[in-house]
């Protein structure tokens, strides 16, 4: 008798979904491909100020890389985590608001005779390689 696989891990890799690399996606792409019905994303659309849809001059919902990732976010919310809807809105908020309070990344500071240094590098290579006239 062969041991079980065990269930979590299973249901893991169905669940892992990979994105395209595309623009935009259509209603009926983001459904198949969060594998969920059409008129729950437009629920969703209201539910989360979040997920905002661009629309097409035919008024075709157009979704962004990031509205799918929103949407797989909120589907694991609700569906696996088992947040309510309002219990999800907010986890979204306070996941932006974490997001938006990263702190920077330490870039170093030139002294004005280094960035002229630099400058004058720069304009160097731009001479080299303009066309000669």
């Amino acid at each position: 008798m062969t041991p079980r696989p065990n269930s979590k891990l299973k249901a893991s890799w169905k669940n892992e979904i990979v994105i395209p690399d595309k623009l935009y996606f259509r209603i009926g792409e983001v459904s198949s491909l969060c594998r969920l019905p059409a008129y729950v994303l437009r629920f969703w659309e209201t539910e989360f100020p979040q997920l905002k849809p661009v629309k097409s001059s035919t008024g075709q919902r157009m979704y962004r890389r990031k509205d799918v990732e929103t949407v797989l976010r909120i589907k694991k919310l609700l569906y696996e985590e088992g947040f309510t809807i309002a219990g999800a809105r907010q986890q979204l908020r306070i996941e932006s608001t974490a997001a938006k309070h990263q702190t920077p990344l330490p870039f170093p500071s030139h002294s004005p005779v280094d960035l002229r240094r630099i400058r004058h590098g720069l304009e160097e290579i731009l001479t080299m390689l303009s066309p000669r006239t």
